[in-house]
């Protein structure tokens, strides 16, 4: 049988082991010699790219399901994700790896089983609790913020917040960038304060005009950010929503982007 820890290492870079932050373990009787961090990561990784519940992960990581879950839920206090997120983001930015020429962005909804912060009843699913996943990408695809609101949050009220979120990424020459030179959105985010807002910070918006422009004025531009998304789902725990609190599946999504990021740069040193 293998062994899931060795299927699902982050790899020799050891991204992750480089930013944990440090943890005190809970006294235990007689005492119990700490768990080893990497193994802790490597676990979440594997509820997160598996979707299996955390009381169900497997005895092979060496891990109490209660240990990762503490572990998990510690260092998203700690803002661990949020700078996973922009360590691998830099380095993409480094190795001229992202391509700035435009953004875009784009929204997409799940259920939310257990109900919990950041959901909302869904128009689209007969009015049952559901989230939204908000993704902001490079020209690319290649994810440089995202954000989860309720389900019935309109698309065009998490743009801002998206283009604020984006980090200041290093470049391969010259000062970080912050923003790209385009944005590109469907109608639903179309208004005269957005475009007057993004205009006024540099941002050229190629967004469609309703009832002028369909959505496919993104034309091939839109497969992009779709694939994107397919990427994030490709982590199974995202698919359906089973966290009750919100920023806990906020570390998750924040994670699956920085994996992304991690493979993209594995392709780079191949």
């Amino acid at each position: 049988m293998n062994n899931p820890a060795s299927d699902h290492h982050i790899g020799h870079r050891s991204w992750s082991h480089q930013l944990l932050p440090s943890f005190n373990s809970r006294p235990q009787g007689g005492g119990t010699a700490p768990c080893d961090e990497r193994a802790v990561f490597t676990a979440v990784v594997y509820v997160l790219t598996s979707g299996c519940a955390w009381r169900h992960l497997p005895e092979t990581f060496g891990v109490s399901p209660a240990t990762a879950h503490r572990r998990f839920t510690a260092w998203t206090r700690a803002g661990l994700w949020r700078r996973l997120h922009r360590a691998l983001l830099d380095e993409l930015g480094a190795r001229g790896a992202l391509d700035w020429a435009s953004a875009i962005v784009d929204a997409a909804s799940i259920r939310a089983k257990r109900g919990g912060t950041l959901t909302g009843p869904n128009p689209v699913d007969r009015g049952k609790k559901g989230s939204k996943l908000h993704v902001l990408s490079e020209a690319q695809g290649i994810p440089l913020a995202v954000a989860v609101s309720g389900a019935n949050t309109h698309d065009s009220m998490v743009l801002k917040p998206l283009i604020r979120g984006t980090p200041a990424v290093r470049s391969r020459r010259g000062p970080r960038r912050l923003r790209p030179v385009k944005l590109r959105a469907d109608k639903a985010y179309f208004s005269a304060e957005h475009l007057t807002w993004l205009r006024e910070r540099g941002l050229v918006p190629r967004i469609a005009r309703p009832g002028i422009e369909s959505s496919e004025r993104l034309g091939r531009h839109r497969w992009k950010i779709e694939r994107s998304i397919a990427w994030l789902f490709g982590f199974r725990r995202l698919t359906v929503r089973y966290e009750r609190k919100g920023s806990h599946f906020l570390a998750l999504l924040g994670l699956a982007a920085a994996l992304t990021y991690y493979k993209k740069l594995a392709k780079l040193a191949t």
